[in-house]
């Protein structure tokens, strides 16, 4: 997968500018209300004032005028904390310490958006949790710091050790993913993405499998099965390859309707696809000519994978209960060189009936298969999701 495909989800999920704080704003009358003794109350103003024009040195030496006044009472203590609490948030000068959850909070936030991640996922953390303010959307600015110094490995761990499986986690977990080409990780954020009602991720599934090494053709066809149905065949190629290989395996009726539903999309065109659709048509007809034939020697052979295969060009047609009919016998007949095919094929024909819970455990015994698991997988998906 290329640097910019995961681009658009890494843009959702970055916070340009995290949450600040603010504290108490006093005045020299709220001050002074407050019992606060003119000699305190005025520097302390100056104090807020300065720190309104981001000028720290000025506000702090202000801050230390007042706390130097003689003999403080418990209240000009209290309103001298609460002035240092507002101009340690307004100019991000912690040089006193972090001394409440408010102040933590802050420095977290001014060190996030001048772009301090090393301090973020360090001492800011540390002060987040001793005052008890590190919440999960905290947790994923810290991700995302880790993701903003180029530590995606850091960043990945963070997020399997310290996030929920929220929308934004695990978009940001694709995102990490992406960069450390770990088709893995990128293809289970995806999947849970895609089971919290969210369609548009079986892209980045997809895009996972295409990575897998070892499929066989009926399992190629089983994923261009599922681009089909969740709307996700890409071009003019995705049409053709999907048909040329269902005309191969022995389904040329279903291949003739994927070659049919890519003319009718317009993505198909052209000399080639023209020849390509006039081969599916041939086949398929003689086909639902031999049909008849070709169900008595599968339910004559010794073994259940004719069988098996009558049901999937059962499924191609859309003839869901033909076809778990037709499998269920091959299987209880035996002999099967590919038993996770066989599973599949039951699953794919339960979904057709809208029998979702046995479609899952047909799914799960293919999965067992470690060559089928990727394919089983998405059609474990899909069989939770479609309706």
């Amino acid at each position: 997968m290329n640097g910019n495909s995961l681009r658009g989800v890494l843009a959702a999920v970055l916070i340009g500018t995290a949450s600040v704080a603010g504290a108490t704003m006093l005045t020299a009358t709220t001050a002074q209300a407050a019992g606060v003794r003119p000699q305190v109350g005025k520097p302390l103003q100056e104090a807020i004032n300065f720190a309104k024009e981001g000028k720290s040195a000025q506000a702090m030496a202000a801050l230390h005028r007042a706390e130097s006044v003689h003999g403080l009472t418990a209240d000009e203590q209290k309103v001298i904390a609460e002035t240092r609490q507002y101009v340690e948030v307004k100019t991000g000068n912690f040089s006193g310490g972090v001394t409440n959850a408010t102040a933590a909070q802050a420095k977290f936030a001014i060190d996030y958006n001048n772009r301090r991640y090393h301090d973020v996922v360090t001492v800011d953390q540390e002060y987040l949790r001793k005052f008890g303010a590190l919440d999960e959307s905290r947790k994923e600015i810290i991700a995302q710091a880790y993701y903003q110094m180029g530590d995606y490995r850091g960043a990945l761990n963070y997020i399997n050790h310290n996030l929920n499986n929220s929308s934004s986690a695990l978009m940001l977990k694709m995102a990490v993913a992406n960069k450390l080409g770990d088709t893995e990780a990128l293809a289970q954020s995806a999947r849970q993405l895609v089971l919290q009602g969210q369609p548009k991720f079986w892209t980045y599934m997809l895009m996972a499998a295409d990575h897998a090494s070892g499929l066989s053709d009926e399992q190629t066809l089983d994923i261009y099965r599922i681009r089909l149905l969740t709307g996700n065949m890409r071009n003019a190629d995705d049409y053709s390859t999907a048909t040329q290989i269902a005309i191969q395996l022995g389904y040329p009726q279903e291949g003739l309707a994927i070659q049919q539903r890519g003319f009718a999309a317009k993505v198909l065109a052209g000399t080639r696809q023209e020849r390509l659709l006039a081969l599916a048509k041939k086949d398929a007809a003689a086909q639902v000519a031999e049909l008849g034939k070709l169900e008595s020697e599968a339910k004559a052979a010794k073994t259940g994978g004719e069988l098996v295969h009558l049901a999937e060009v059962y499924w191609g047609t859309g003839k869901y209960k033909e076809a778990l009919a037709a499998v269920e016998d091959g299987i209880k007949k035996g002999g099967l060189k590919d038993r996770a095919n066989a599973e599949m094929v039951k699953g794919m024909a339960l979904v057709g009936l809208k029998q979702q819970r046995a479609a899952l455990l047909a799914f799960k015994a293919a999965s067992t298969d470690a060559k089928a698991k990727v394919v089983a997988g998405l059609w474990d998906v899909y069989a939770r999701t479609s309706k």
